[in-house]
């Protein structure tokens, strides 16, 4: 890989929400810009105003800062080759489009959209690829200026080549060759003056000094259209990078956010603003979109931001399509929570247990954090775990019962149990655990039917962290308070 400093854009349209695909692009961005002491460009791509969402573009600033994406140039933040909203740059595509239509590699057409509409009527009765079919391409350019002067309504079309072929190439992909006469003439600016992507995005790569292009495989289809543009201009390509797509979970068909409420009914989520309140970490979200199209060896799986930066190369990026493997991300999650400190736990869960209404507090909530990480996949995992050491717990009568014990014996086990545990002052994990074994290996009863009803009596559960450090942690009143209610209701 070239060791010159890269720049790269990531240049998202405020069109709806940042979702996991656009998340990577960007990651990677920001990766191979680090890497190569380059620059990393936000550029905001808006001139679409049909499709515009109101707070998009917000969104897509805070969904980056919370994964630690951070840009160089960007509308908020300014640079040498602003502005950097598409919105604002009319005047610059309007001179480019010019230039090619002087230089005889685009013209104006006049075409109405009925008679667009009846020509791809016509092309698909004869089961013709739709196209254009070229109705305003030879018109004399001074015949078109003074229509355009008159004030007739038209589009800019780019004049693609009709003979030959053109090679475009991808880093990930090799050259692609296809045969020009399967090319359209495709609109460059719209009847409203606006430019679409094809000229735009390309003036703006050319003006902002792009070094490297990293978007979505979902423009191969318009590639060689794009290399061509450059090339009208007379101007150097960047290196094309085009991605994987993601496909469902299934691994059948692409992932679309059409199914973005499919997914977030088994609570997960495509877009980037639902995870923090799913209960993951950010740093979590970027070792898994980091690994759905890249890879470093065959083993290392587990990534730091500055793991990343120091490691990743576009080299090692895998064009095949990616299947989105929640397990995957939920293990990964485990994994980066496993590295915070208990008092970072603590501080993490507690908006979780208060939002379902448990009155946690962060001092109870780092004592508890060393008994609970190994069971977390997500913070919202916390609620379920820790709320017992919150508020009172009312088990059930059948849940009390040992297994294969009748009602006589598991209150019998209860009350021994009872006992015991009022004996030990202070209640602690090593005074406790030992004591309690001790009579499980008198009693004939095994340690599971025993530390079962238990459980049941101090926490509610029948599935809990662990119970002796969970004893501790409620404190000889609690315990003893909740196993007289357990006994009382045994009787």
């Amino acid at each position: 890989m070239s060791t010159q400093p890269f720049r790269v854009r990531f240049a998202p349209s405020p069109t709806g929400h940042l979702h996991l695909g656009s998340a990577r692009t960007a990651l990677y961005d920001f990766l191979i810009a680090q890497k190569t002491g380059g620059q990393f460009i936000l550029r905001i791509e808006d001139t679409d105003k049909r499709r515009y969402v109101e707070g998009a573009e917000q969104e897509f600033f805070d969904c980056l800062k919370w994964l630690g994406i951070e840009w160089d140039e960007g509308p908020d933040v300014g640079g040498p080759y602003g502005p950097y909203r598409q919105s604002e740059r009319k005047e610059i595509y309007q001179k480019y489009a010019e230039e090619l239509i002087e230089k005889g590699h685009a013209y104006y057409c006049f075409c109405s959209p009925e008679r667009l509409e009846s020509v791809r009527k016509e092309q698909q009765s004869r089961k013709e690829t739709m196209h254009y079919d070229g109705h305003c391409r030879n018109i004399p350019l001074a015949e078109a200026k003074e229509r355009v002067s008159a004030g007739e309504k038209h589009v800019v079309r780019f004049k693609t080549p009709k003979e030959g072929s053109t090679t475009v190439t991808d880093l990930l992909r090799g050259d692609i060759t296809i045969e020009n006469r399967y090319l359209d003439d495709y609109i460059l600016v719209k009847s409203d003056g606006w430019a679409l992507y094809h000229l735009a995005a390309a003036v703006d790569d050319h003006l902002m000094k792009i070094t490297h292009v990293i978007r979505s495989s979902e423009w191969l289809p318009t590639f060689p259209l794009h290399g061509l543009i450059h090339r009208a201009f007379g101007w150097e390509e960047p290196v094309w990078v085009h991605l994987s797509v993601f496909l469902k979970p299934s691994g059948k068909g692409k992932m679309s956010k059409r199914e973005a409420a499919d997914v977030m009914k088994d609570g997960h989520s495509i877009f980037i603003k639902d995870l923090e309140d799913l209960g993951y970490l950010p740093q979590a979200v970027v070792n898994w979109i980091a690994l759905m199209g890249w890879s470093y060896d065959d083993h290392t799986e587990f990534f730091t931001m500055p793991d990343l930066i120091e490691k990743f190369s576009l080299e090692h990026l895998n064009p095949s399509p990616a299947a989105i493997n929640f397990q995957k991300f939920d293990y990964f999650n485990g994994l980066h929570i496993r590295q915070l400190s208990d008092a970072e736990i603590a501080e993490k869960v507690l908006p979780f247990l208060l939002k379902a209404g448990i009155p946690a507090e962060v001092n109870t909530l780092v004592k508890i954090a060393p008994i609970i990480r190994e069971r977390l996949s997500t913070l919202d995992d916390a609620v379920g775990l820790c709320d017992f050491f919150f508020q009172e717990v009312f088990p059930l009568l059948d849940d009390l019962l040992g297994k294969n014990m009748s009602r006589e014996e598991s209150l019998s086990v209860l009350e021994k149990s009872y006992e015991i545990i009022r004996s030990i002052t202070p209640l602690t994990l090593d005074a406790a655990e030992p004591a309690m074994r001790e009579y499980v290996e008198a009693s004939g009863y095994s340690a599971g039917q025993v530390f079962g009803i238990l459980r049941v009596a101090i926490t509610g559960k029948k599935v809990s962290p662990p119970l002796f450090e969970s004893m501790e942690i409620l404190g000889a009143d609690v315990v003893d308070e909740r196993l007289k209610y357990a006994i009382t209701l045994l009787k």
